[in-house]
């Protein structure tokens, strides 16, 4: 029997779990505001005049305001000189008032009113009136169709120049938020191992899973959840009917929650009983490329470096150098923080270098069509000196979580 897998029962795990966040530290306002003063730094660099940033990740960034998006446009003006000024319907100032970090002039619009021409007259306040304007790269297509129409004087451009500039390298308390939410979730993974016993459904699983989270402090449960049995570990992410787990069937769990906002993303595959030959040949393969990929993973070298270091190894191991299957069929890793997936990314031909802040996720799944998949996932930063892994990697096949390490 695999080490760590089974035994337990749900309820134990639950009871034996506490919150993990008590002692967590948010983003200070020093930090938004500096983040504020880097991409007016960056917008002056680019000749840009002013940013939209919409309601969402790039909003909660910059300006520390949580909100939704939906059919109203709900966001924040900044000019490369100037005060920040947020937009938004009427009726909501008094929840935006109470939900925002940093201060800025509310400019609002009644239901019956254009919120791109309230916009584009806010531009012509802040005696902008031709330029660049960087729209939000998150944005819904009909905010920025709105915003073209309602100014066509200005030159619009994609504003992920300055907010991907910004976002791709973490800060220190970013890296400790993402530290605690990747520690909490592979707390939970380890419980969610043990309670498998033959009979369990995914579904059963994956609510286990939440709850878990939900226990270690994520308020919200788990950000996401797959939970695969047998052949439908072969399906990256997943197929749409529930499993039942049998004796020595393969097993990959994939989920994450939210700490302050910021993502954590882990997987972990073994079998529940005995692995075959070429289940544990595979694991291998796997466990091995997960580690040229982030012995590559050097400041300067390239995020394209990285991929193609994974796919060697798969390739001695006999398996596709390229994206076709038995092999791995996506990239190596993605950027995470805020958003799950995020810039920049490690593929094939990306020739951004590497620079300390980056975290990446370091998953180079390995596919074999029609039988099972394998996909061990950590997550890691850039340091000063090279790369950094906030979880331990899994340890063996038969010893996934390390636990007689």
């Amino acid at each position: 029997m695999t080490i760590g897998v089974g035994g337990s029962t749900p309820e134990q795990e639950l009871a034996n779990l506490t919150d993990m966040t008590l002692d967590i530290r948010p983003i200070e306002e020093s930090e938004y505001q500096a983040r504020i003063l880097r991409a007016q730094s960056l917008m002056k660099q680019n000749n840009i005049a002013a940013m939209y940033l919409d309601a969402g990740t790039n909003l909660y960034y910059f300006t520390g305001l949580k909100w939704y998006k939906s059919e109203r446009m709900v966001g924040a003006i900044l000019p490369a000189e100037g005060e920040l000024a947020f937009i938004a319907p009427y009726f909501e100032e008094g929840s935006l008032r109470d939900h925002m970090l940093i201060q800025g002039q509310f400019i609002g619009w009644q239901e019956h009113e254009s919120p791109y021409a309230v916009f584009a007259d806010t531009l012509t306040k802040l005696n902008i009136t031709q330029g660049q304007v960087a729209i939000d790269e998150s944005a819904s297509f009909f905010i920025f169709d709105g915003l073209r129409k309602a100014a066509p004087a200005m030159s619009y451009v994609n504003a992920d120049i300055i907010t991907a500039t910004c976002r791709e390298q973490k800060s220190a308390a970013e890296i400790a938020l993402m530290q605690r939410a990747k520690d909490m979730t592979l707390t939970v993974q380890k419980a969610a191992a043990r309670i498998l016993k033959p009979g369990i459904s995914t579904r059963e699983v994956s609510d286990f899973i939440d709850q878990a989270h939900r226990k270690v402090g994520a308020k919200a449960g788990s950000s996401f959840c797959i939970v695969l049995f047998g052949l439908a570990t072969s399906f990256p992410h997943g197929v749409k009917e529930a499993q039942i787990l049998q004796e020595n069937d393969w097993v990959l769990i994939d989920t994450g929650c939210l700490v302050q906002g910021y993502n954590s993303d882990i997987t972990r595959t073994y079998a529940y009983g005995q692995a075959t030959d070429a289940q544990k040949r595979a694991w291998q393969a796997e466990k091995d490329a997960q580690v040229a990929a982030f012995e590559q993973a050097q400041i300067g070298h390239s995020c394209g470096s990285v991929d193609e270091a994974a796919r060697r190894v798969l390739a001695d191991y006999g398996f596709s150098p390229d994206y076709d299957l038995p092999g791995l069929p996506h990239r190596t890793g993605h950027g995470c923080g805020l958003d799950i997936h995020e810039w920049p990314y490690l593929v094939r031909n990306n020739p951004k270098p590497l620079s300390a802040g980056m975290v990446f996720s370091n998953e180079p799944m390995l596919v074999i069509e029609h039988q099972f998949g394998v996909r061990l996932e950590d997550h890691f930063y850039i340091s000063e000196a090279g790369p950094v892994w906030f979880t331990e990697p899994a340890h063996s096949v038969d010893d996934p979580f390390g636990l007689n390490a």
